[in-house]
């Protein structure tokens, strides 16, 4: 394997151990508030950052806050949970130089895509065409690899 190729790896693969320690940081402080009014915590927040809570956007968000139950907290921290260990793995994988992992990568990021564009469409942000850029360069970047190392040992 090319030293290049090896640094792309490594580097998509700390990509993808990145995304799992900050899920997993959201998902920590999801289970911090299982016990307490979520409602409460976000508006000691908006007056700590100093939000205005007449704005539309922090007072949707409080609305809501105040409307979360016990168990959606524990269902969607789980579900961050979940994603954190897919990155890890995708990571492990790819800073192995596993043949698993790459696959897993591109099936799993590929995967999410079409999510990624209905999110965009839905309500367009600068940060969620970012993520899919590098996604796509992901996904494609791994499949050129592949296919790549494949032509390389004769494989078709």
């Amino acid at each position: 394997m090319k030293s290049s190729d090896e640094r792309m790896l490594r580097l998509i693969a700390v990509f993808k151990f990145l995304n799992a320690a900050l899920l997993t940081a959201v998902g920590v402080g999801l289970f911090r508030l299982l016990h307490k009014d979520v409602g409460d915590v976000l508006m000691h927040w908006t007056e700590a950052l100093r939000l205005d809570p007449a704005s539309h956007y922090v007072n949707l968000a409080l609305e809501k806050a105040a409307h979360v139950s016990p168990a959606q907290v524990k269902k969607l921290g789980l579900g961050i949970f979940l994603y954190a260990v897919l990155f890890l793995t995708e990571g492990t994988g790819l800073w192995l130089r596993k043949r698993w992992g790459e696959w897993l990568t591109v099936v799993i990021t590929a995967s999410l895509v079409p999510v990624e564009i209905y999110e965009i469409h839905r309500h367009f942000g600068y940060a969620k065409i970012v993520v899919l850029t590098l996604n796509v360069a992901i996904v494609l970047y791994l499949i050129h690899h592949m296919r790549s190392a494949d032509s390389i040992q004769g494989r078709t």
